[in-house]
């Protein structure tokens, strides 16, 4: 049976029943924003959980690519169920470099609306092998054709803030001239002003000359999605702003998020050598574009933009995964920039009911498993 030009099959029939009008003569292709009665940030966090729970098994125990295989397994997975019609723009690789969630891969189960979308299945994979805070599992969807993707560069320089920084900082200016006009916008003064930075030897300069200006500073392993989230979050997290070298796919995760904040991220394109340069150039990159400095808007077009969280071990942003005997607990963020609105989430999952429930099709294996963490 169809409808327009989509086949009703059991999904699609559910649809139907709950009021999707706009299945009806769907030749008409809808974008994210003619499509506001859905609130996706809300089914993206069970994106989020998914791949948080599959992850959550591996914390401390000093295998990297096993964690991230679960959580990108469990993401796909869950991808795939939701009401959509994505391309995977940030994703884990090239398709000849990952086998899932590859850049330009389709996802979703076809239906309206058509969306870009940036995953990171573990933002902090190093940290969540060794045990250590804010590994997150992230997910963000905007308008097709909003979002930036860079070919073959792995890092960028970035400052981010949140929203009373916004407008006051420049990616060029000196790290105490940015610190303190993020100082005066706070009223208070430098020394009160936390900065995350990546620990890595590329940013030594910066940590000395923030350092210099009397700032404190917070250094991280890894995880570029949580220091711009934390930094954008003043009033939660007791971080300011995020500076340095870091991962290029991240800063536009990172701009996804601060579009929902109301906050402000400016990045430049950093090759690490010019072989990586020239390969960009030769993937169709424009030259211009390494002396250019890309804003929010820059990285992401869209002003209808999703964006979900769930922490994997704990951190000072989301609480990790606790697991229990009968299923296990989560903690999310879910945000949309349109409004404006950012959404707590604390669910408490039940191994029997989903391997019981009609959920048997959502894949229970992969929240219940241990083998996926090397027991049996």
């Amino acid at each position: 049976m169809k409808v327009g030009s989509i086949p009703l099959g059991k999904r699609a029939l559910q649809v139907w029943h709950f009021s999707r009008p706009h299945i009806i003569g769907c030749e008409r292709t809808l974008t994210l924003s003619q499509n506001l009665d859905r609130n996706l940030g809300l089914e993206i966090v069970r994106v989020t959980e998914a791949a948080a729970l599959s992850a959550g098994r591996w914390m401390g125990k000093g295998a990297k690519e096993d964690a991230d295989q679960a959580a990108v397994d469990a993401m796909r997975f869950a991808l795939s169920t939701v009401d959509m019609d994505g391309v995977v723009v940030i994703g884990e690789g090239e398709k000849d470099e990952a086998p899932m969630l590859y850049i330009g891969e389709s996802i979703g189960n076809g239906l309206p609306p058509q969306v870009d979308i940036a995953v990171d299945p573990i933002d902090g994979t190093r940290p969540l092998a060794k045990g250590m805070p804010n590994a997150l599992a992230v997910v963000a969807l905007a308008d097709r054709g909003s979002m930036y993707y860079p070919p073959n560069i792995v890092y960028m320089d970035k400052i981010a803030v949140g929203a009373a920084g916004k407008g006051r900082i420049h990616l060029d200016a000196e790290p105490a001239e940015n610190l303190a006009a993020l100082a005066k916008a706070r009223d208070c003064d430098v020394g009160d002003l936390t900065v995350c930075v990546l620990e890595r030897p590329r940013n030594e300069t910066l940590i000395a000359k923030v350092r210099a200006a009397g700032a404190r500073l917070k250094l991280i392993l890894d995880g570029d999605v949580a220091g711009a989230l934390t930094a954008a979050m003043e009033d939660y997290t007791g971080v300011d702003m995020l500076m340095g070298i870091g991962g290029a796919p991240e800063a536009v995760l990172a701009a996804c998020a601060l579009k929902c904040l109301g906050g402000e991220i400016q990045c430049r394109l950093w090759p690490r050598n010019e072989e990586e340069k020239q390969a960009a150039i030769d993937a169709g990159l424009d030259p211009n574009e390494f002396d250019r400095v890309l804003t929010t808007d820059d990285l992401v077009r869209s002003e209808n933009v999703f964006f979900a969280a769930t922490g994997i071990t704990n951190g000072e942003l989301l609480r990790g995964v606790q697991y229990s005997g009968r299923g296990a607990r989560t903690h999310s963020l879910s945000m949309r920039s349109r409004s404006g609105t950012m959404r707590w989430i604390e669910a408490v999952h039940h191994w029997e009911r989903l391997t019981d429930s009609d959920a048997t099709t959502y894949g229970p294996r992969i929240w219940r498993d241990r083998t996926r963490a090397g027991k049996s």
